[in-house]
């Protein structure tokens, strides 16, 4: 299956699966989960093209041990985000910036956390950049474990099996092995758009701020001030 490239080729889905099989689908889910490293890695399309791949026997292994094996690695990735959070702990927010860690994530992440609670270790897996820093948000903030494990699993589940399955279900259908590219293509735009939007709503807050700090008065002192200073000279 040749695909469309977006961006290197060592980011192309098709390739990744192709040179590296299931073990290399595994190990860049379980990075993009919760390792610092991982954030920049194609999940959603990665996955997406993991189920398609199942279907055309292209990996050679049932879907049922795929998804089962897809769902271990995120939620043990998860799991050590976590673990690094908690060690790590407040300091995380202040470390500098370097080529593969940006500060902008780690607040991004953690206002995600902060607005969603718990259950934005669910909803946090389908946001790329997001998924990867939110469980170490979550270990930064001492999130009680049983609770972190409980939305773990699940959004591990949702995301690992219902990805990968989206990819087998939609794989037998005829116009996807016609248009393979155009699918994937749109996949990895969609996985892009919750980024987008975020940058573009990052990008007008700065704006607004800055205006509107200008056009704020300026305080005016009151004639009692001002008659109090008089005093004061003489």
């Amino acid at each position: 299956m040749n695909t469309l490239a977006l961006g290197p080729q060592w980011l192309n889905s098709d390739y990744l699966i192709t040179t590296f099989g299931l073990i290399g689908v595994l190990l860049i889910v379980f990075a993009e989960s919760g390792l610092l490293i991982g954030f920049f890695l194609p999940g959603d399309s990665l996955l997406f093209t993991t189920g398609l791949m199942v279907t055309t026997n292209k990996i050679d292994k049932p879907l049922w041990m795929v998804c089962a094996l897809v769902v271990l690695a995120a939620v043990l990735g998860d799991q050590a985000g976590y673990l690094f959070g908690r060690k790590v702990g407040p300091s995380l927010f202040k470390r500098p910036d370097s080529r593969l860690f940006k500060q902008e994530n780690v607040e991004k992440a953690h206002a995600f956390f902060e607005k969603h609670g718990p259950k934005s270790l669910i909803l946090a897996r389908f946001v790329p950049i997001v998924r990867t820093f939110t469980p170490i948000i979550a270990g930064v903030s001492r999130m009680q474990y049983r609770s972190f494990i409980i939305f773990n699993i699940i959004g591990g589940t949702l995301w690992g099996a219902g990805v990968t399955l989206l990819g087998a279900a939609l794989g037998n259908v005829e116009f996807v092995h016609k248009h393979i590219e155009l699918i994937l293509v749109a996949i990895v735009l969609i996985s892009v758009v919750p980024v987008v939007i975020e940058f573009l709503r990052a990008r007008a807050k700065g704006k607004k701020e800055p205006a509107a700090s200008a056009t704020a008065p300026t305080p005016v002192p009151t004639g009692r001030s001002q008659t109090r200073g008089r005093h004061a000279k003489r």
